[in-house]
């Protein structure tokens, strides 16, 4: 009996420190070892503290020798902040797919008054890629009482996107998630859901 070989799935997770990044990673790495995927993780924390940019990339599927996606492998990006997403759009598969968070902080260069935050990012996005989705995640979160969990409203809609079942993303939300806030990110992950699966 042959081994069935599934093809890899790449999902490249950018945004700045603090935003809620490792933990979206955690619980999409945790969802697919639940889904019986092969999974391996990279992470990239550039001044993760200080606003600085953190990258992670998440790798899934029959077997995955390493975790590194390289330039123009992307099946997906989930952005958590737009300049991030204009930043890592390279890496995107011709036919991938990108959500971002309708957010902007400021780096560094803006701060200090040496850049300026470019305008028009959300347009240039839609103007590249067709399987765009830009989405005031934080306002979704906000309204359900939490601004954190906006971390795993974009999650939900990722969850739309890939081979999944519902099951296992909920078992990596109680591994990954306290029980006190629980209940809050699976209504967080059913709201972005939502936004794909009409």
């Amino acid at each position: 009996m042959h081994e069935v070989k599934t093809p890899l799935t790449n999902v490249l997770i950018v945004g700045v420190g603090g935003q809620g990044t490792l933990l979206a990673s955690r619980v999409l790495a945790q969802a697919a070892v639940a889904g019986g995927f092969d999974v391996k993780v990279s992470e990239i924390h550039g001044m993760a503290q200080r606003g600085g940019s953190v990258v992670t990339e998440v790798r899934f599927g029959s077997k995955v020798y390493s975790p590194l996606i390289q330039i123009g492998q992307a099946d997906y990006i989930l952005a958590f902040e737009k300049l991030e997403a204009l930043r890592w759009l390279p890496y995107l598969k011709s036919g991938g797919g990108l959500i971002v968070n309708d957010q902007s902080i400021d780096p560094l260069p803006v701060l200090t008054g040496t850049a300026k935050y470019p305008a028009d990012i959300s347009q240039k996005i839609q103007a590249v890629v067709e399987k765009s989705i830009i989405v005031d995640a934080a306002r979704i979160a906000s309204e359900l009482g939490n601004v954190k969990a906006t971390n795993i409203v974009l999650l939900g809609i990722l969850a739309g996107f890939l081979d999944l079942p519902l099951t296992v993303w909920d078992k990596a939300l109680e591994k990954a998630v306290p029980t006190k806030v629980l209940a809050l990110n699976r209504d967080a992950f059913q709201q972005g859901l939502a936004l794909v699966k009409k």
